[in-house]
């Protein structure tokens, strides 16, 4: 299990690394940044299962506002912003796939 977390920082930190050519690149490192905090302190045993999927709903919602009104894609072999369309579809992909790990993390049982 503890491989699935490194996997997941990982994955947390690329998230935070690629945004520091965003327009507002403050937002969203911090939007990555909290969930490897509280998968650390999860892993660690510090926090619930609970906490997680607290923290997991208002990320669904921003996800779901962020979704974009006209779908144009995600053009992820490039890394500009081609419109705002495309933009608003990876920042929704990312709020989501924040969420859905956040709550499949939710479910283990803390092994102590």
């Amino acid at each position: 299990m503890r491989y699935i977390y490194y996997l997941v920082f990982a994955l947390f930190a690329y998230f935070v690394v690629v945004q520091y050519n965003d327009p507002d690149p403050l937002v969203w490192m911090a939007a990555y940044s909290f969930p490897i905090y509280l998968v650390y302190q999860n892993m660690k045993g510090k926090i619930s299962g609970k906490t997680l999927v607290l923290v997991a709903i208002p990320y669904i919602f921003w996800a779901i506002n962020q979704f974009p009104p006209a779908w144009e894609g995600l053009l992820l072999n490039e890394m500009g912003m081609k419109t705002i369309n495309i933009e608003l579809g990876r920042e929704s992909l990312g709020l989501g796939i924040t969420a859905l790990i956040l709550l499949l993390l939710s479910l283990r049982k803390i092994e102590k």
